[in-house]
């Protein structure tokens, strides 16, 4: 899909692309940080119809919603076009010894060379988590790596204390 974007002097970057119908859709990224989502009228490709209007926060709340049910899916497919290399899924259990704790304190890719690539709580997907990231119960962490370092990681953060 190509997106075109066009600057807008002092407004901020008006992003457009044809959707699968073949509407021509809009968003403006505000200076502000506010958002707009427009469709283009067929009879004249200048105007254009608001459909709704977000706020920073708003608009990233629409795109954690929009993007976790992806993520473990793009994960998997770079994993199909890198031999050897696989994406995992393992759960934080509650009772488990790393639930309300720091990642760092796993030392996960040290001890299987396995990455953690992203943690899914609820509807919200943090990518690229710090050390610092405290683990949840019912966390699900998104690992990259080999099939035994997947399963060593699962080993670890489902171990018994």
């Amino acid at each position: 899909m190509d997106v075109n974007e066009v600057l807008l002097p002092g407004v901020g970057m008006r992003y457009e692309f044809v959707n699968h119908e073949g509407d021509r859709m809009g968003v403006v990224a505000r200076r502000s940080g506010d958002f707009e989502l427009m469709v283009y009228e067929s009879v004249d490709p200048d105007e254009a119809r608001l459909v709704f209007r977000l706020t920073g926060e708003e608009a990233d709340a629409l795109a954690e919603i929009l993007g976790a049910p992806r993520i473990a899916e793009r994960f998997a497919d770079l994993a199909k076009e890198v031999p050897g290399l696989s994406a995992g899924q393992v759960e934080v259990r509650a009772g488990g010894p790393f639930v309300d704790r720091p990642l760092g304190e796993t030392r996960a890719r040290t001890r299987t060379g396995a990455s953690i690539v992203a943690v899914v709580r609820g509807g919200e997907v943090i990518a690229s988590p710090g050390p610092g990231q405290v683990l949840s119960a019912g966390d699900v962490l998104v690992v990259i790596g080999t099939h035994d370092g997947i399963a060593a990681v699962e080993q670890i953060i489902q171990a018994d204390r």
